[in-house]
């Protein structure tokens, strides 16, 4: 198993640098003045050009893109009830990563696909208002951190690279010491997967502005 999660670290390497060059390559910072609101009673679509005026978004109005149908009631119930579900399965596919099939990379696809379900079930406003674009890049690197970090302090205490048994004299179950090490493992990367999947999504649907898309 200590060939897997060695083998894993490349893998998770090359998901940080993907979700790094494509913030850099995509992200504008350049700020949009005119915004898209829709009458939420009549449906009516409203293009306000002046970048100083907003809307207060609720009952009455919310948030649009250019693009965008406005999406359905049912849609939007139906995915708000599975999202948490979805959620709670791939915290459990990255629980049991070290005992049966899956693992960090497994499950923090399915958390990244959860967030993305809901940009596409309401809008792509609604996640990025909710989660900051700076959560994520610190999510993605944090990520990685922990895996290097679990794999050094292995070194550091005189095993190898990722030897998890060197970490026994700092656990209070050394009998388990190569569950939890691989456990620390497993949510490292499943942490770094679940923040550059959005990030790549966010800088990709919206040619990085972060404003509208998909």
């Amino acid at each position: 198993m200590t060939g897997v999660q060695t083998c894993a670290l490349p893998i998770s390497a090359v998901v940080f640098c993907a979700g790094l060059a494509c913030f850099l390559l995509l992200r504008d910072f350049r700020s949009r003045d005119e915004r898209f609101y829709r009458h939420i009673p009549t449906g009516v679509i409203l293009h306000v050009k002046d970048g100083s005026m907003t809307l207060p978004i609720g009952r009455d109005f919310e948030h649009m893109d250019k693009d965008w149908v406005p999406s359905d009631l049912i849609i939007k119930t139906v995915c708000r009830i599975l999202i948490p579900f979805i959620q709670i399965y791939a915290l459990y596919v990255v629980a049991h990563g070290d005992f049966s099939p899956g693992g960090g990379f497994q499950g923090g696809v399915i958390f990244g696909s959860s967030l993305i379900l809901l940009a596409i079930s309401y809008n792509l406003k609604v996640l990025v208002r909710r989660i900051k674009e700076k959560v994520f890049g610190i999510f993605a690197a944090l990520g990685v951190l922990i895996y290097v970090g679990i794999a050094a302090l292995c070194m550091v205490m005189g095993g190898n690279f990722l030897d998890y048994a060197a970490l026994a004299p700092l656990v209070w179950d050394p009998h388990h010491v190569r569950a939890l090490g691989m456990l620390g493992v497993e949510i490292g990367v499943g942490i770094a997967v679940t923040a550059v999947m959005v990030i790549i999504y966010v800088n990709i649907v919206s040619i990085g502005r972060h404003d509208e898309g998909l």
